[in-house]
């Protein structure tokens, strides 16, 4: 009798219909998560973009030349003299603090180095010291604690470090909170797997990790904070992006081989210095500006500094839309197209670095305006100041009568492109250990 009942058209016809309900009201619940989220983090945006004017320096010729007085005054010819070791600093922000035997129980004396646009950039200065202990990246909504999602989720203040070597495997998008130090001083730390997203947030300092290997991931469920987690989209593969943040600095970082950008800065992001990295075996470098329709992106200041360019490059070291970028003492060994480009009329101040062009005849000018008539970008301030050029590089220099016109005589010299091998040569990941100097 039960199975009769089971199996009349009546009961069938229940079945069909109490499914179709559940059908819908799932589907329901995922649009309103999703119009949820999307205004959680239009909300963020929002107040980043707030903070990221307020971040904004109405001068930025005076930051540049504060960069290259401290520069200057940090690396007289005794201080760049050939490594003997067991350790020496050749640039401002590494004398702040590389060669201390007691780095490892003052940690937090790296957030007095950072020079440049994010100069006021603390991290987790304000917190206390986190330990991932636990390698894992299981949990996306409830992470375990002693895991590096665990402490980036957090809505304190925090200075992470590491136990010991590890390859941290992402299986998404890694969503960093405001005021946070990822420190990987003290250990070989691999962050593979996914992308690092600073995204809404302020004072974010990432030192000291190799980051490689990152893909695309189909997004889902995510928290981002202690108390928030939403349903995310696709993620692109980049290394590390940044949207609608400030305060950031990268330094120390070795990174390779990601599916999309290397460091993509987007959406308004500014106050940020990227320094002492080693970039290699990448196509898209770094872009900063995806649309030629954000103009939030001018209000964009960057300082790239120090930093060696290595094997296998192609393009975009970095690529620039409307903001403002200095580009000062790096190392330029490979391009295979071009090393610095942009459109939307960025200024690019490029001082004292080193650029030596492939043996490529077609690819010996080191900048490209991507898709922009002569007659447009003549009047983009695009400068070389102090810039080696090698093996046929040339510099195509632009700038005429605008509102962002400036003379050579605005700008203090940066350290001269000779020295950039000395300024470079400890960029990418250090082997620090405690006990002695980095």
């Amino acid at each position: 009798m039960v199975g009769q009942i089971v199996g009349s058209p009546l009961c069938i016809l229940f079945y069909v219909l109490a499914v179709a309900t559940v059908t819908a009201a799932a589907a329901a619940a995922t649009y309103n998560a999703t119009t949820a989220d999307e205004e959680y983090w239009e909300k963020r945006a929002e107040e980043a973009r707030s903070y990221s004017r307020a971040a904004y320096v109405s001068d930025p010729v005076a930051t540049l030349n504060r960069f290259n007085t401290d520069v200057l005054r940090a690396t007289t010819r005794r201080s760049l003299a050939k490594y003997k070791g067991p350790c020496m600093a050749t640039n401002p922000i590494d004398r702040c603090w590389r060669c201390r035997d007691d780095w490892a129980t003052d940690r937090k004396r790296l957030a007095q180095c950072v020079s440049g646009f994010g100069h006021r950039t603390v991290g987790g200065g304000a917190g206390k010291i986190y330990v991932v202990t636990n390698a894992s990246d299981d949990e996306m909504i409830m992470p375990r604690k002693g895991t590096l999602r665990y402490g980036v989720v957090q809505d304190r203040p925090l200075w992470i470090v590491f136990a010991r070597d590890m390859v941290v495997k992402l299986r998404q998008e890694l969503i960093v909170n405001h005021n946070k130090t990822i420190d990987g001083r003290g250990a070989q730390v691999h962050i593979t797997g996914a992308q690092i997203t600073v995204q809404g947030v302020q004072q974010v300092i990432i030192h000291n990790v190799h980051i490689h290997h990152s893909v695309q991931h189909s997004g889902g469920m995510i928290r981002d904070s202690k108390r928030h987690y939403g349903l995310r989209t696709r993620s692109d593969g980049d290394g590390i992006s940044i949207m609608s943040s400030s305060n950031i600095w990268i330094d120390h970082v070795s990174m390779w081989n990601c599916s999309d950008g290397l460091i993509d800065v987007v959406n308004g992001s500014t106050a940020i210095t990227i320094s002492n990295s080693h970039f290699t075996k990448h196509d898209h470098v770094m872009l900063f500006g995806a649309s030629n329709t954000n103009p939030q992106d001018k209000y964009m200041q960057i300082t790239v500094a120090f930093n060696h360019f290595g094997k296998g490059l192609v393009q975009r070291m970095p690529r620039c839309r409307f903001g403002f970028f200095h580009v000062v003492n790096n190392d330029y060994t490979h391009w295979l197209m071009y090393a610095i480009g942009g459109n939307q009329n960025p200024t690019i101040i490029s001082q004292g670095n080193r650029f030596i062009a492939p043996d490529d005849v077609n690819a010996k000018e080191v900048t490209k305006r991507e898709y922009t008539p002569y007659s447009e970008y003549k009047d983009w301030v695009w400068k070389s100041q102090g810039d080696v050029t090698m093996n046929g590089a040339f510099f195509n220099e632009s700038g005429g009568r605008n509102e962002r016109s400036y003379d050579h005589l605005d700008f203090i010299p940066a350290k001269h492109g000779k020295y950039v091998g000395q300024l470079t040569q400890f960029a990418g990941t250090l082997n620090c250990r405690v006990g002695i100097p980095c």
